[in-house]
């Protein structure tokens, strides 16, 4: 059964192809930088979104039309999404997908059947990785949507609470090996607090990082060896979330002696809430070598809250790969579509134009970065900008040659520094233009 009837096979057809339903950008065997762009671009579906989102909000129920769906939450209907799933992502030629258990399969009336319903599903997922080729780039736990995590899971004041979440992780990181996931996501989901006033924050975070290690402990008892990956987020639900930007994420590994076992995947719109931009954030994280996988989407400007909207900005997909190319590439990780069609955007055949665009936009990116890389102009500006740590007194303090008396000295003698020289931000933004064409 066709569940996309109208809708062939996405194709490339050029930039002067006026299809909505074709790439004009994105050729996924075209070499750039002397690789395939679906080596560079490794381009994921969001199982929740795409085949679990409804269009929902704060101010009516959802309105997506979804003909394939049953109304029901049953194992039935979880293994019949299966098939959608798997034929829209095949139509539209991604080469992975990521998930949340209770994306895929329902709760049952207690864990063991849950997990049996999960089962049931995983042997569908199973199935379909086999027939199509699609690989699983991560799978995660949803330790967040149930009322049982009212106020968290690893954080919860509730130790049975602690302990629920725990068996979760086990099963999820089970299914992630069985699956062949590449990687394994922590999202803090209700790891935080919404006020301190009933909050031992100490004792929270300390079972935040005993929660980590269990899992680094069960990863290697049973031989996973995907790259564990946490997802930072400054606010949502929580009013403060634990894992609030890379920055904190990375100083709550260090002082827990976790910094080896995780990367993070970077997500653009909670790069926004962080009110940071994504670029700061993936330049952060890739400094540090933690830069491991990308939620590729986009906020509103004008709304401030988890938006989730598909990325279309070529400033922001440019820098993006900009980043990614610099670092040589991302894999294991890739980038995960973690968006929404908006509300308004009801038909199937949205999920296809949503899509097809992003990973233009991201194709585009993709070339625009490699343009700025072999041209070596912004390259050469931040060269010349730092030139005097790269000779004298500059290279002997990064070489570790000087002390504070020992510069001390070197500026009395001196009497002055030397003047500064412009940031030439303008003529930089100019520069960049010129590759947006």
């Amino acid at each position: 059964m066709a569940f996309f009837p109208d809708i062939q096979p996405i194709k490339y057809a050029g930039p002067d192809s006026k299809d909505p339903l074709a790439f004009r950008v994105y050729n996924p065997d075209e070499k750039v930088e002397g690789k395939p762009m679906k080596d560079h671009l490794r381009f994921a579906v969001a199982y929740w979104h795409t085949f679990r989102g409804t269009g929902g909000d704060p101010f009516g129920p959802g309105c997506a039309v979804r003909p394939w769906e049953d109304g029901t939450d049953s194992v039935e209907m979880a293994v019949k999404r299966v098939d959608v799933a798997f034929e829209f992502m095949e139509k539209l030629g991604v080469p992975f997908y990521c998930f949340h258990d209770r994306d895929v399969a329902p709760e049952g009336k207690n864990l063991t059947e849950t997990n049996k319903n999960l089962d049931t599903v995983v042997r569908r997922l199973a199935d379909g990785q086999k027939r199509t080729g699609i690989k699983l780039l991560w799978g995660t736990a949803n330790l967040f949507s149930n009322p049982r995590f009212v106020h968290g899971a690893s954080t919860s004041p509730n130790a049975d609470v602690f302990a629920y979440a725990a068996a979760q992780l086990k099963k999820a990181l089970e299914v992630t090996k069985e699956l062949g996931g590449e990687n394994y996501v922590f999202w803090g989901g209700r790891e935080g607090y919404t006020t301190i006033w009933n909050t031992n924050l100490k004792r929270e975070l300390d079972h935040l990082a005993k929660f980590f290690h269990m899992a680094v402990a069960h990863k290697r008892k049973i031989g996973f060896t995907g790259t564990f990956l946490i997802e930072p987020k400054p606010h949502e639900p929580t009013s403060h979330q634990y894992d609030f930007d890379c920055a904190n994420s990375l100083a709550f590994l260090r002082a827990n002696g976790l910094e080896k076992e995780f990367k993070f995947n970077v997500e653009t719109n909670h790069a926004t809430l962080a009110k940071h931009t994504m670029g700061h954030e993936l330049e952060y994280a890739s400094a540090h070598g933690m830069l491991g996988s990308i939620d590729a989407n986009r906020g509103d400007p004008l709304l401030g809250w988890d938006t989730d909207q598909f990325p279309t900005d070529l400033y922001t997909t440019a820098h993006t790969m900009l980043v990614v190319l610099n670092q040589g590439g991302l894999a294991p990780g890739g980038l995960n579509f973690d968006a929404k069609v908006r509300r308004e955007s009801f038909e199937p055949v949205d999920l296809f134009h949503a899509h097809v665009g992003a990973m233009d936009a991201f194709a585009q990116g993709l070339k625009i970065a490699a343009a700025v890389r072999k041209d070596g102009v912004l390259a050469e500006i931040v060269k010349a900008r730092y030139a005097s740590w790269d000779t004298g007194v500059g290279a002997e303090i990064e070489a570790g040659k000087h002390d504070l008396s020992s510069l001390e000295a070197y500026m009395l003698k001196k009497g002055e520094a030397e003047r500064n020289v412009s940031g030439r931000q303008e003529l930089i933004e100019n520069v960049v233009n010129r590759y947006l064409r």
